[in-house]
């Protein structure tokens, strides 16, 4: 007999594990949607954003400073990262850029320990710790949190893309670079906001999975752990990185529910890169991604 309330909790606590995996997954969308490359990088901004947090948390700033803190570094180190690693790579081959965020997080994730030290940092959020009751199920306070925040910020950037002037600008220069500068759109400023864009969405991944793993230098991992959500989704695709979000939270977190007693743990682990590689046998674009055929 399946057990239905505790099926119905694991797929709820998934549902919104994977709203915070889609949030992360945000930042591969925004660079691939202007830069058509992968930013191999993002765990490790996600990592350097808890640690600027939990640093400033640890120096008895107010939980609101501490994350606009981390908010606005993060903004402005993104920016820094496209004008001064990234733009010298504009006109090169994409397999160049996608190198360079390689490099870059393999520099973060060795300067991070470097900065703050090689010790897992708490981040407290300030939540309650007892579960909410929803009905007959029982989710932790900060799973509903990270949720909002990241349905509230992922509804916040979908609307920037589908109605704002600079959205709509972005999507141009995603769709045709040559076209966008043809009609008169700075190309480079708009790859500037796209990174500037990327690093407030790790700030916010960073406190939420901060607060949730505790932030050291393996928080990047997040990164990895995230990739197979924009697979699934679609590289191009917001709503796809929400889809593919959700899926992975709720099939990892049921997976583990009824699989680990039987294994001994560690299912979460790979059960995201099993439905990668189905994606990829079956829909290697995506739920949502763009379908590109080239004829020979």
């Amino acid at each position: 007999m399946v057990d239905w309330q505790f099926l119905a909790l694991l797929a709820a606590n998934g549902v919104l594990i994977g709203l915070m995996y889609a949030l992360i997954a945000l930042g591969f969308v925004l660079v691939y949607k202007a830069t058509d490359a992968i930013n191999f990088a993002q765990g490790e901004l996600v990592m350097i954003a808890g640690f600027v947090v939990a640093v400033a948390l640890a120096a008895r700033a107010v939980p609101a400073l501490a994350i606009a803190l981390g908010v606005v570094g993060m903004a402005g180190f993104g920016f820094a990262v496209e004008r001064l690693v990234l733009r010298p790579m504009i006109g090169r081959p994409v397999v160049a850029m996608i190198m360079a965020t390689i490099g870059l997080a393999a520099v973060l994730r060795g300067a991070g320990p470097l900065l703050w030290g090689a010790e897992t940092k708490a981040l407290p959020l300030p939540v309650p710790d007892e579960p909410v009751a929803l009905g007959p199920l029982l989710v932790p306070p900060v799973y509903l949190a990270g949720g909002a925040v990241s349905l509230l910020f992922l509804a916040a950037f979908g609307w920037f893309f589908l109605r704002s002037r600079p959205g709509i600008a972005m999507r141009a220069v995603a769709d045709d670079q040559q076209v966008a500068m043809a009609m008169g759109i700075h190309v480079e400023r708009y790859f500037a906001l796209a990174w500037a864009m990327t690093g407030v969405v790790s700030a916010l991944g960073g406190v939420l999975w901060g607060s949730l793993l505790g932030v050291d230098v393996h928080l990047a991992l997040v990164g990895l752990k995230v990739f197979p959500v924009v697979i699934l989704g679609g590289l191009d695709s917001i709503p796809g990185a929400v889809l593919g979000g959700l899926i992975v939270g709720v099939v990892e977190n049921v997976a583990a529910g009824y699989v680990d007693p039987w294994v001994g743990g560690g299912t979460k682990d790979f059960a995201p890169y099993v439905l990668m590689i189905l994606a990829l046998m079956i829909r290697p674009y995506g739920i949502f991604g763009k379908r590109i055929i080239e004829r020979v």
